[in-house]
């Protein structure tokens, strides 16, 4: 039997969270519809964030609401404060997520905080989550580089990482939030992490900016990580970041872990179903190459 590697789908959050058009609640959730026919076996259904500061997120807890749960599927919810958790839990959201940086200067840009203070924000929320049984995924952004600072210290990655996982994080996604890495880039900072943290514990988060992600998830796996997020469609990209493409393309790391002899659990047909789906209902090019050779292919 083939070693298996997770997905975790973030398209309907961190993908749509970016994109400048707001869809409807029925289009958001026609797509998490879509993504539950392919496969994953996780799927970030939205962020309870104020509609005022992300109105691409706006009634995320209703839209968790009105999904049909599946046993097979984890669906999970960005809180990042304690009002969003309990917006979280009374929808009966079973696992949540919660995100920091290894860098000061983006961590005050991003949620206007220090890092020691995006710590405090959220430490009621692992005291809720541990008290109602309900598990906490952490997101840690600008581990190579960040926007304003430049080249981030690898030992302060895996001090946050480590911080998280005192709290009680079961897993901590590492986020290449610009998409600026290359491969030994990468390294040193899965070596700084893997040091002090098993890599059952860690997941890898990459954008796809200069076309890179693919080259770093390799290289990712390689240092024995084997949780990826993705986004169907390559849907995103990084508001601190111009030209930022999006998150690594679910079809293009499909296409990676298979063909390295990987088990993914997904169905193909229905990923690329689901990714021709929501390109169209935001008319928008699909970066993944993986989908464009799949298309030609079928219609040569």
């Amino acid at each position: 039997m083939s070693e298996f590697v997770k997905i975790v789908e973030v398209g309907p959050r961190d993908g749509l969270q970016n994109e400048k058009t707001p869809l409807t609640l029925t289009d958001r959730k026609n797509l998490i519809l879509d993504l539950m026919q392919t496969g994953v076996s996780a799927i970030e259904v939205g962020s309870c964030v104020s509609a005022k500061w992300v109105p691409q997120m706006a009634m995320s807890d209703q839209l968790f609401a009105e999904l049909p749960k599946d046993p097979k599927i984890s669906f999970s919810l960005l809180t990042p404060n304690i009002k969003g958790f309990e917006s979280a839990l009374a929808v009966g959201c079973q696992e949540v997520a919660v995100f920091t940086a290894a860098s000061e200067s983006f961590t005050q840009k991003n949620i206007n905080c220090s890092i020691d203070e995006s710590f405090a924000k959220f430490a009621d929320i692992f005291v809720e989550a541990k008290r109602h049984n309900i598990k906490v995924r952490g997101y840690v952004s600008c581990i190579v580089d960040c926007p304003y600072e430049g080249a981030i210290d690898p030992k302060v990655v895996a001090q946050v990482t480590k911080r998280l996982l005192e709290m009680g994080c079961y897993e901590v996604s590492l986020g290449e939030t610009i998409g600026t890495a290359t491969p030994n880039r990468v390294k040193k900072v899965w070596d700084a992490c893997l040091a002090t943290t098993d890599a059952k514990l860690l997941a890898g988060h990459f954008h796809n900016t200069y076309g890179m992600a693919i080259a770093n998830i390799y290289q990712s796996l390689e240092q024995g990580i084997r949780v990826f997020d993705s986004s169907i469609a390559g849907l995103g990209g990084c508001p601190y970041a111009k030209g930022a493409s999006g998150n690594v393309s679910t079809e293009d790391l499909y296409y990676l872990l298979s063909n390295m002899g990987l088990s993914t659990g997904i169905n193909v047909d229905a990923l690329m179903r689901a990714s021709q789906n929501i390109s169209q209902v935001l008319q928008r090019h699909n970066p993944s190459n993986y989908a464009n050779a799949y298309w030609q292919q079928r219609c040569a």
